[in-house]
């Protein structure tokens, strides 16, 4: 293993320590509960968009409650409890300007923002737009009354970039009236407030809230401030009708972007920004607003049909560090870059329960189609006293003679629609061929469109002629099938094994450049995967759960970078690539309000044929430049590093061999007590496609949680405290893929603290 086993037996010595400290409490506290503690697997939708229970599923599904979700956390990011769950690794960048890297069992590892490759949904509303891009900024933690993580083969069912799917569910509206505030500060001058209505009346319920958020950050260049606002109405029109509502609201101004570092930067010193950030003043502002609506109806007993409807939109605008010479070049699209985007879409699905004899069925067969809409400009990232394309070679932020000041807008450089839209048709079904015996499948159809539309052709003075219509579009289509079975050896254990198929497109951010000319490039294909699992799941007595798989998943045409230069960075499809692992999950809860958790992935990542891409800069290498069809090395020359051969059998850099989390926690409800000591450790990861340009270390780190609860009549208080990093270990937090300037690594924060304050009214 990877793991620093001074670090693995310190945690654990004292994981034991605690668990048995505990034990002993519990068993000397007079009136600790002595009744046996049942033990029940979560309820779910996302496997098969009917509520069922996860444990009877031919598939890797599990959620995290309300209760792990918010209790003792921050509530801004998913990486706070997504831990928890085997195969999923969601990397916090401590970087306010990108969103959450997301994996399951290594799909989205090259993403260099936001999410590629696994599927978002909130409420059952894509927030993964057509193109596969998606971000969870908007996910409303204050709210949620769980989260789903679906990982293998029937991902695929949800269509592209599905290598996995998270979703978040808002829980409904509180019986009685209430009024939730709370107030959260923390390391880095972090702060957080929130304020929260509940309740239902006659024939509806709602859920509402509103929260901020304010830290300096643990880096320099780190300045957050966010703001949200989420609501959910609930309206019983009938019997046998019901319509939701949900809207979300989001406010991120001006969040600073610190970058990432170079091993040796970060050695000196850990908490800098990058020198190009601080050059460029490296920021981004962006707001996010959308309403959806579904409408189901129960037309019989067995038959149910649920109509959804969304529209949103989205405006973002981004600095970035492209040196002014680069920003010179027509072809490129300056160092600012601004989105105002407009998306929605429509679900129409029909579920029908039935008999075969004596034998349960169910089918749901339905048809989406989404849309998106970018309105995509960039500017150049400073601005001088020189007339368009006139500025000298050579000349740099700060020059006196031509008056360049960076960090602000300048010249427009860029101007065109990309828009994408997806039509797609799915069937999924499961039957009862015995009482033991249940057979699973499903078919899903997708086609999606994109174009783009230039409107910046024009020539500037000093390059004629070289910038010419870039418009374009390209379709891919798609049938992803998926078949699975469960079989139940006894009523309390279960075994399944599923296959099936997946695919993911290139995104428009990945298309933007091709390696010769202008336009979009269209020569880039999805990845396909075929992928196959087999699990078991037990109830070991009434108070240990155990959920267990190995999975095998070969993809053809994998989207990887080829080379970048001057802020462009082109991608190809690598010819294959195959993921292999092991996910197992233990929950135990004891008597006497004890309770232990234990979550462990092994992931064997890695290309299964050669390609070829470029070598990371070094010395005055600013740019890589190799030929789109090379499949021998290209010699390095002056300013450019060239290309080089990656073999089969290197590792998909950014993914992680072996990751741990584990958990003893404790609760003593007669005095409103809980505690818990939790462990987290990951191995080491690569940074590039070679390992010899570098890894982050594995590492362990420890947190420690704990608070009280009071009930006072009709007022509920309840305070917190956590400490995360509890030895202070140095390490890094998340890379930034094959970044040719080797800036890959974005330092964790050391030991930090949080305290909260909550109360809650009712009426």
């Amino acid at each position: 293993m990877n793991f620093n086993i001074t670090k693995i037996t310190r945690g654990l010595v004292f994981a034991g320590l605690m668990s048995a400290s505990c034990s002993l409490m519990a068993e000397a506290v007079d009136g600790a509960e002595e009744a046996s503690v049942m033990i029940a697997p979560k309820v779910v939708v996302t496997g098969t968009r009917v509520e069922q229970n996860s444990f009877d599923l031919p598939m890797s599904i599990d959620a995290t409650d309300a209760a792990q979700i918010q209790e003792g956390q921050l509530k801004v990011n998913l990486s706070e409890s997504s831990s928890r769950i085997p195969g999923v690794v969601v990397n916090n960048r401590n970087n306010p300007a990108q969103d959450l890297a997301i994996q399951i069992r290594g799909f989205g590892a090259r993403s260099a923002f936001g999410v590629r490759g696994v599927r978002l949904y909130a409420d059952g509303i894509p927030m993964t737009m057509p193109d596969g891009q998606g971000q969870t900024g908007t996910f409303n933690l204050d709210t949620a009354g769980r989260v789903e993580y679906l990982r293998g083969p029937f991902s695929a069912l949800y269509g592209n970039s599905s290598g996995g799917v998270v979703q978040i569910f808002t829980k409904n509206g509180a019986k009685e009236p209430e009024i939730n505030a709370g107030m959260t500060f923390g390391s880095d001058n972090t702060q957080r407030y929130s304020l929260g209505l509940s309740g239902s009346g006659e024939g509806f319920d709602v859920v509402v809230n509103a929260n901020t958020y304010r830290s300096d950050g643990y880096r320099d260049l780190s300045d957050t401030r966010r703001e949200t606002l989420h609501g959910k109405f609930n309206f019983k029109l009938g019997d046998d009708t019901k319509l939701t509502l949900v809207a979300t609201a989001l406010d991120q101004p001006d969040n600073e972007d610190p970058q990432g570092l170079t091993k040796a930067q970060m050695e000196a010193d850990r908490k800098q920004a990058n020198p190009g950030a601080v050059k460029f003043d490296t920021r981004v502002s962006r707001s996010h607003e959308q309403v959806g609506a579904t409408l189901e109806h129960k037309f019989t007993q067995d038959d149910t049909v649920r109509l959804m409807a969304y529209y949103g939109q989205r405006e973002n605008e981004q600095y970035q560090s492209v040196a002014v010479g680069a920003q010179r070049n027509d072809f490129q699209g300056g160092g600012v870059a601004t989105i105002d985007r407009t998306f929605g879409g429509a679900d129409i699905r029909w579920t029908h329960n039935g008999k075969i004899g004596e034998n349960d069925y169910s089918v749901t067969a339905g048809m989406n189609y989404d849309r998106m809409k970018d309105d995509r400009k960039g500017y150049e990232n400073f601005i001088s006293n020189r007339a368009f394309g006139l500025l000298p070679a050579g000349v740099d932020c700060g020059n006196v003679a031509n008056a360049v000041v960076c960090g602000v807008k300048g010249h427009l450089r860029r101007d065109e629609v990309n828009t994408a839209k997806n039509f797609d048709q799915y069937v999924q079904g499961s039957v009862d061929l015995s009482q033991r015996f249940t057979l699973s499948g499903g078919l899903r159809h997708s086609k999606v469109r994109f174009n783009n539309d230039d409107k910046y052709i024009a020539n500037a003075p000093a390059y004629p002629n070289s910038n010419p219509d870039d418009s374009g579009s390209v379709t891919f289509s798609e049938t992803t099938p998926v078949i699975g079975a469960i079989f139940k050896l006894t009523d309390a254990i279960n075994i399944y094994a599923n296959a099936g198929e997946s695919f993911e497109t290139p995104t428009f951010v990945e298309m933007a450049y091709k390696a010769a000319g202008a336009g979009l490039n269209l020569d880039l294909k999805p990845a396909k995967s075929r992928q196959y699992e087999a699990g078991i799941k037990a109830l070991i007595g009434s108070n240990t759960l155990v959920n267990a798989s190995v999975f095998k998943i070969d993809t053809d045409d994998e989207i990887v970078v080829q080379q970048q230069a001057a802020g462009r960075t082109v991608y190809q499809n690598a010819k294959s690539s195959e993921r292999k692992g092991f996910e197992l999950s233990v929950d135990s809860k004891f008597d006497n309000g004890l309770g232990a958790y234990l979550a462990y992935s092994y992931l064997d990542a890695e290309f299964s044929s050669d390609f070829t891409a470029c070598r990371p800069f070094s010395g005055n290498q600013t740019a890589c430049n190799i030929n789109a069809i090379a499949t021998l090395p290209t010699a390095p020359g002056p300013g450019n590093s060239g290309g080089e051969l990656i073999k089969s059998g290197s590792n998909i850099p950014g993914t992680y061999k072996q990751t741990l989390y584990g958990e003893v926690s404790w609760k003593y409800a007669p005095i409103g007590f809980s505690t818990a000591l939790e462990a987290r450790m990951n191995s080491k990861t690569d940074v590039a496609f070679k390992s010899e340009y570098g890894h982050a270390s594995g590492y362990t780190v420890a947190a420690w949680r704990g608070g009280f609860t009071q009930d006072l009549t009709q007022w509920k208080f309840s305070e917190f405290v956590r400490i995360d990093n509890l030895f202070d270990k140095d390490y890094v937090g998340s890379v930034r893929v094959a970044d040719l300037n080797s800036s890959y690594y974005e330092p964790a924060p050391g030991r930090t603290w949080l305290l909260g304050l909550n109360a809650m009214y009712k009426f």
